[in-house]
């Protein structure tokens, strides 16, 4: 019996054995099975503005967990070892989600991550650890590529408190070629859990030919302004060579610090630069007085003078979870 997988615009129809396109969620028996439940492949404990979440507990430890498996092919993957193998070919641990509020607090976590693949492909561990954290009084945290269906991504985002969602190109031609998804369901996924509530941080990879020219940058920030409010922090991340995109050189620092320029100027209140050390690249500022709000070297926080989720100077309120 064929299954059919709704949980990505993908709609994978599996076949007796075979798994969908992510190599994790499996059609056993007639039955749809996400097999890395509860058995992620990576756990640890993170700073938060390794996500890279600025807006949200800053200075706080993460704990991380990932299993296998991903439902995007991007060429240009970090973490290809684990995002694009097989299940059975990756050593893994046992943690059910009743156990990670408990692995969180034993290490002072304040929140857990899921990150480093795709937590939209194991989403029934997800959610669940996402519901199991929420009733300890801990906090959840998404980082995603955004590409889910609707339904399940409202289901979710009940229990998700800060997410940083890649925005990769503003081409549905790029995404196809680069990623092997389409654009429009990111978008939406942008903007559903913004207006759900979720505190989210967006990410855009700038790769040297594909998505760095002026007008690309220009077009991606016109579109988080429009659609999602300009308070909504964007990072620009330094691309390097990886995987089965090794052929292009690492971003020069001055097209990421140009990307930052772009942003502002079209008036995103809090635009950062990232995996490069550029001057004030991380720092955030107030929108309105300019008064330096925290100051970040790499992934430390040097200085945090929010006061009540405001600037202490003239009393602007800052978007994000700073308590």
């Amino acid at each position: 019996m064929v299954v059919q997988c709704d949980l990505c615009p993908k709609a994978c129809r599996i076949e007796p054995g075979q798994s969908g396109e992510c190599r994790i969620r499996i059609n056993l028996d007639g039955k749809l099975v996400a097999v890395t439940y509860g058995h992620p492949c990576a756990v640890h404990v993170d700073p938060v503005e390794k996500k890279p979440l600025f807006h949200f507990l800053p200075g706080s430890g993460i704990l991380s967990i990932a299993t296998v498996g991903c439902n995007l092919h991007c060429k240009n993957c970090q973490n290809w070892q684990i995002s694009q193998e097989n299940p059975e070919n990756t050593p893994a641990h046992s943690l059910p989600p009743e156990e990670l509020p408990g692995l969180a607090r034993t290490y002072g976590c304040q929140s857990v991550a899921y990150t480093y693949t795709e937590p939209v492909v194991y989403y029934e561990y997800t959610l669940d650890g996402c519901v199991k954290v929420r009733e300890a009084g801990l906090r959840n945290a998404l980082v995603t590529a955004g590409y889910i269906n609707r339904a399940p991504m409202e289901k979710l985002c009940r229990y998700v408190d800060a997410a940083n969602i890649d925005l990769k190109f503003m081409s549905d031609t790029l995404y196809r070629d680069i990623c092997g998804a389409t654009l429009q369901p990111v978008l939406d996924t942008l903007v559903l859990a913004k207006s759900l509530g979720v505190l989210v941080e967006v990410t855009n990879l700038v790769i040297p030919t594909l998505n760095d020219s002026d007008d690309d940058i220009r077009a991606l920030c016109h579109w988080i302004a429009a659609n999602m409010g300009r308070e909504t922090p964007l990072h620009f991340s330094r691309f390097h060579p990886d995987y089965r995109m090794r052929n292009l050189p690492p971003t020069p620092a001055a097209t990421l610090d140009r990307a930052k320029e772009i942003a502002c100027a079209e008036g995103l209140y809090h635009v950062y630069i990232g995996n490069i050390l550029r001057p004030d690249g991380e720092s955030t500022y107030c929108h309105e007085c300019g008064r330096l709000l925290v100051e970040r070297r790499g992934f430390e926080v040097l200085q945090n003078h929010i006061d009540v989720g405001a600037c202490p100077d003239c009393g602007t309120e800052v978007y994000g979870t700073w308590s």
